[in-house]
């Protein structure tokens, strides 16, 4: 089948890399000059699937309240006349209960959890390097109360059979010996030793020139103009270098995908939250992380890549706007220089801003829509990096007429009201890395 994807994100890339191993015509569209030039370029770094937490939680809507007067606020709301926002917050609000937490996160739990094995397969199919980590993430808490409210999260755990361990100050400090330097700070951690560290932006490049190896086509420096269509299909893409055509197309254009399927009459609820992030090269080995590090009262992620310290968090809803504000890089140099004060000099970081593409459940959107010949694979916020592998596998067997190993119920956009007819699909067959899998 001849397929284009639209957007080259790690989400995009490493759904070409899988469909082009199956055999399909992949051709991927992107505006951008090089691949994972926006979000995936200076994440977290986190491959976190026991950090994976809905937003919408119980309790948020006080914290929210409160944030607004925190100097280092980990959220940061913009009055704006945007009614994408408003319509959006609303959902995330009506989502800020027990139950739909509960829901919302044994979701995410099971993309993520498997996404990491996918993840795992594909490096030892490829040889692929990123300065790449398997040691884990510590969650530190500042707060005994909220050290004690973590229950809900490790419920979750305890089901899905996700191993972890609740650490006190002196155990944080065996796992990440920097922050012996600063016990007092803490008063214990939830450590997930199944999640990976990575840099992104590495791993998505170098995978891109490895579907290029399998035949995969890339497009770049390509606008999108429109999608033309007919009845329940999509006929073409027409660009800025003209027209272009396919048995099927993939929307993975992150923040942008809602922009482009409103044109199309599909509401997806994904807004761009807008993040922030630092790099600061290792000047004292004993100082830096080991490996990741979240802090969970300023919702900052300190993550080790190589030679490098990346600090990434904050959430600011602020529309498509990609102005880098100083007051948001005091608050990562603050986090980092509060838990690492010597492991590198801030002053030398680089500061990056990027939009995450969110939904208000913070589950993506995958799967058919009501055209035949159109998919998704988008809305996956905080965690892109994250679910990226199993998620584009997910797709690929979706292309093939074959049943993903994860169950589906949650996932596409029918949960928020949207039609989903039968795709087209290729011939059901056994996937060619089932059994290595």
């Amino acid at each position: 089948m001849k397929i284009v994807i639209l957007g080259s994100g790690v989400v995009g890339v490493t759904t070409a890399w899988f469909l082009a191993r199956d055999g399909h015509e992949v051709t991927v569209l992107d505006r951008q000059p090089a691949p994972a030039m926006e979000t995936s370029f200076a994440n977290a770094g986190e491959i976190s699937p026991g950090y994976a937490t809905p937003w919408a939680a119980p309790g948020i809507p006080m914290k929210a309240i409160k944030w607004m007067f925190m100097r280092h606020a980990p959220l940061v709301l913009h009055a704006r006349m945007d009614a994408d926002m408003w319509r959006w917050m609303g959902m995330m609000l009506r989502n800020c209960t027990a139950a739909r937490y509960e829901v919302n996160k044994s979701r995410m739990v099971r993309v993520a959890e498997y996404s990491r094995d996918v993840l795992k397969w594909l490096r030892g199919e490829t040889g692929i390097t990123y300065d790449e980590r398997t040691r884990g993430t510590l969650e530190v808490f500042r707060t005994q109360a909220a050290l004690d409210g973590i229950a809900k999260d490790t419920a979750i755990l305890d089901r899905y059979g996700v191993p972890y361990e609740v650490l006190d100050t002196a155990g944080c400090a065996r796992y990440e010996p920097a922050l012996g330097q600063v016990s007092q700070k803490i008063v214990g951690g939830l450590l997930l030793p199944g999640d990976e560290t990575g840099d992104c932006f590495k791993f998505t490049q170098a995978l891109a020139k490895m579907a290029a190896d399998l035949g995969v086509t890339f497009r770049h420096g390509v606008t999108i103009k429109a999608v033309t269509t007919e009845g329940d299909r999509v006929t073409g893409v027409e660009t800025d270098q003209g027209r272009v055509t396919a048995d099927s197309y993939l929307c993975a254009m992150g923040s942008y995908s809602p922009l482009l399927l409103k044109t199309l009459g599909i509401s997806v609820p994904v807004y761009p939250v807008k993040g922030y992030s630092i790099t600061i090269p290792v000047e004292n080995e004993a100082g830096a992380p080991v490996s990741t590090v979240m802090d969970e009262a300023h919702k900052v992620a300190l993550t080790r890549l190589g030679d490098r310290i990346r600090v990434a968090g904050m959430a600011e809803l602020n529309g498509y706007n990609l102005d880098l504000d100083q007051r948001r890089r005091e608050t990562v140099e603050y986090v980092v220089s509060d838990l690492f004060p010597t492991g590198g000099d801030v002053a030398k970081s680089e500061f990056w801003t990027g939009l995450r593409p969110m939904t208000p459940d913070s589950v993506p959107v995958m799967g058919p829509t009501r055209f035949r010949n159109l998919m998704l694979n988008t809305g996956h916020g905080t965690l892109g990096w994250t679910m990226a592998c199993g998620s584009a596998r997910v797709l690929t067997d979706l292309y093939a007429g074959r049943t993903p190993d994860i169950d589906m119920d949650g996932l596409t956009i029918a949960r928020f009201g949207g039609t989903v007819t039968t795709p087209d699909t290729g011939r059901a067959v056994a996937r060619p890395d089932r059994k290595a899998a």
